[in-house]
């Protein structure tokens, strides 16, 4: 019997993405670091919220590069 070789994540990939229960790809919104104060308190709300990736190829791309991204809600366990 071969080797089962580990596959490498990766780490851009893990921290910008998340995967729902429901296995959807799910992204923060950008440009939430700085320049806050000049935006309305609304707009400023909205960033907060994740946006399902809409395009389901792109999130198979997704799958391919963080494999365990489904595996681990967050952080894997110790």
């Amino acid at each position: 019997m071969g080797k089962k070789y580990k596959l490498k994540t990766h780490k851009a990939t893990s921290k910008r993405f998340r995967v729902t229960g429901t296995g959807k790809v799910v992204r923060t919104k950008g440009g939430k670091s700085h320049f806050r104060r000049r935006r309305s308190g609304r707009h400023n709300r909205q960033l907060d919220k994740l946006i399902g990736v809409g395009n389901s190829t792109i999130a198979k791309k997704i799958k391919r590069l963080a494999p365990y991204l489904t595996k681990y809600r967050q952080n894997p366990g110790s």
